[in-house]
């Protein structure tokens, strides 16, 4: 399965730098018409049209791929690293995802980019949406998040945010002591707990404010490690 899934996207990569090397403009994107009639076909099986569908998002590719890059080397390295995205997107994509197609592929193309920024740069620093990657116009420092569109990046924030939630809930639940579990949970409204402050927190349990905030203090810095290995 592997095998032929690697098969699939360098057969989908050799197409694509054809387009590149003979300086071919990509396919036009589908009508919504024709969109939703390769989409039919597709969830019957055609793997003709899934092929479609993958050749008329190239564009999209280009012009995600277009704004991590300086030169053409790196355009055509951006290109078949948002091409795999692509390809995944396609395969996985199905009516009820509650997207447009468009829309899906461009989280998964961007993720698929920005997975690779954050692997070749792993030795140097720890890349994230805020890492400040040049200039504006005006000699503004410009963050990663800057350069995604605005659905995208809203797309991509929500689902950072429901994973980065998952694993708070799921570390306060199962890794700290009940003290400081019960203390996060006031503190954070967790678990059914209304949300309360340090001062009320310290009321409750008989306690300094000054130890509750360095009970938060503590597990913040245990969750940046936990988040951050995870």
């Amino acid at each position: 399965m592997l095998l032929s899934f690697l098969s699939n996207i360098f057969s989908h990569l050799f197409f694509l730098f054809g387009y590149i090397s003979n300086n071919n403009l990509f396919p036009e994107p589908l009508s919504k018409t024709e969109e939703e009639y390769y989409l039919r076909r597709y969830f019957e099986g055609s793997k003709e049209a899934r092929d479609k569908l993958i050749e008329h998002n190239l564009r999209l590719v280009a012009h995600i791929a277009k704004k991590y890059s300086n030169n053409e080397q790196e355009m055509e390295e951006m290109i078949s690293i948002g091409t795999i995205g692509l390809i995944k997107a396609i395969n996985s994509f199905s009516s009820d995802k509650g997207f447009k197609i468009s829309t899906y592929a461009s989280k998964c193309v961007e993720n698929e980019i920005l997975m690779n920024i954050r692997a070749t740069k792993k030795q140097k620093a720890e890349v994230s949406m805020n890492t400040v990657i040049g200039t504006d116009k005006d000699g503004n420092d410009m963050a990663l998040v800057d350069t995604l569109d605005s659905d995208v990046k809203d797309t991509i924030d929500t689902i950072y945010n429901s994973i980065i939630t998952d694993q708070i809930k799921k570390y306060i639940n199962n890794k700290l002591p009940e003290r400081e579990k019960y203390i996060m949970e006031l503190r954070y409204g967790l678990n059914g707990n209304e949300q309360k402050t340090q001062q009320q927190i310290a009321d409750e349990l008989g306690i300094s404010r000054s130890y509750v905030s360095r009970i938060e203090t503590k597990v913040q810095n245990k969750l940046k490690k936990y988040i951050k290995w995870e």
